[in-house]
């Protein structure tokens, strides 16, 4: 079944036509490669390996995958140049905003990029345990939620599935875990209610065979007023249908947005680039039933008009093969100049700064809300 899309556009592409320019660009990859992907156990790193797999028996390049427990774990990496790439998941658009975690001195504005994403069939919600009566998200007020360390991507998803509800953090009662997988083994362990999860990572199944069992609230489609507040919170979701993943036995309208991402930075080598995005859809029906949610990097599954600039690699490669339109183009503009604003902003801010960590973040927080305002800009986030 083919997902609902309300906010974003997704075009019809076809699998073939990457084949047939597949001669059109002469880049390789290197004979070796690494990425960082969530933790061992989460849908993300599983299918890094499936596509490690394929890179290796197919084109002979070897993919080293380090798995990282939270959003700094994963980018750190990637910004020192040790990885090349990293399949990553909302945290990297909260990194190229200069929020949460990332609003603070030592990181700013990333100059992140896009390769390619999975849009599968499963979708990012919470997994309830089954013994705690949740039917719908409103029945998550009162409930022990996890809040994970260093992982603002995860936690704010947290918060978007609050206000859907129209509730706030004051309404449930937060845990504190130092990883995400620590978070999902705390709905085992009794430690919370529920967690942020894809329905497809192995801790989901983990959970729905587990002592306490489990539930997924629908985000119904015709809630007009929940979605409003949803994606005022969360801008990078879209309307799904739930089908894949552990537990599912009807498929339920769902909030999604694509995960694993493959992000790099804006400086990453043109010619490398171009050749993984490339290798993405030319080892496709290698990979995509080699793990849990893998057929969702399917060309045709790709969203082009989203909210992450993709990095000119990528777009010399969807050029190539006819996928980069003048609207695409538009957005990529809209969204480039966006990071000028919070950049430029960040400049001018750290150049009258205050030492002090609180005061910092207080006055970044208002430089950044007031640039994107001026600019005639949704915010997104105001404090965090």
């Amino acid at each position: 079944m083919t997902c609902k899309i309300a906010t974003f556009r997704i075009l019809s592409l076809g699998f073939g036509v990457s084949l047939a320019a597949g001669a059109a660009g002469a880049a390789e990859l290197p004979e070796s490669l690494a990425w960082t992907a969530y933790d061992v156990g989460s849908s993300g790193y599983s299918q890094a390996v499936a596509i490690g797999s394929a890179l290796k028996n197919e084109q002979g390049v070897t993919l080293r995958v380090l798995p990282g427990k939270n959003d700094v774990s994963r980018l750190a990496p990637l910004r020192e140049g040790k990885v090349e790439f990293s399949a990553f998941g909302i945290g990297g658009y909260q990194a190229l905003e200069a929020s949460f975690v990332f609003g603070k001195r030592e990181w700013g504005p990333q100059q992140l990029r896009l390769l390619s994403m999975s849009n599968s069939d499963a979708c990012n919600t919470i997994i309830w345990a089954g013994d705690v009566g949740i039917k719908t998200f409103a029945d998550m007020k009162g409930k022990r939620l996890p809040i994970v360390k260093g992982a603002p991507a995860l936690n704010h998803l947290v918060y978007a599935y609050l206000r859907f509800a129209d509730l706030t953090w004051d309404d449930i009662q937060l845990v504190e875990f130092g990883g995400y997988a620590a978070s999902l083994e705390g709905v085992i362990e009794n430690k919370v209610d529920g967690a942020i999860t894809i329905t497809t990572a192995g801790m989901a199944t983990k959970i729905v065979a587990g002592p306490r069992g489990h539930a997924y609230a629908p985000v119904p489609h015709d809630d007009k007023d929940g979605w409003a507040r949803l994606l005022e919170a969360a801008p990078w979701f879209y309307k799904s249908m739930c089908i894949e993943g552990a537990g599912i036995e009807e498929p339920f309208e769902a909030a999604s947005y694509p995960y694993p991402i493959l992000i790099t930075y804006d400086t990453q080598d043109e010619d490398m680039t171009y050749a993984m995005t490339k290798a993405m859809y030319d080892l496709y029906p290698v990979y995509k039933d080699s793990a849990p949610g893998a057929s969702g990097w399917g060309l045709e599954k790709q969203i082009f008009d989203w909210v992450m600039p993709y990095h000119p690699g990528a777009i010399r490669y969807y050029e190539e093969i006819g996928k980069w339109t003048p609207e695409i183009q538009a957005n990529q503009d809209k969204l480039l100049q966006r990071q000028k604003v919070i950049t430029d902003a960040w400049n001018t801010y750290l150049e009258s700064a205050p030492q002090e960590e609180a005061a910092f973040d207080e006055g970044w927080m208002k430089a950044r809300a007031d640039a994107l305002t001026g600019a005639e800009m949704n915010p997104i986030w105001t404090t965090w």
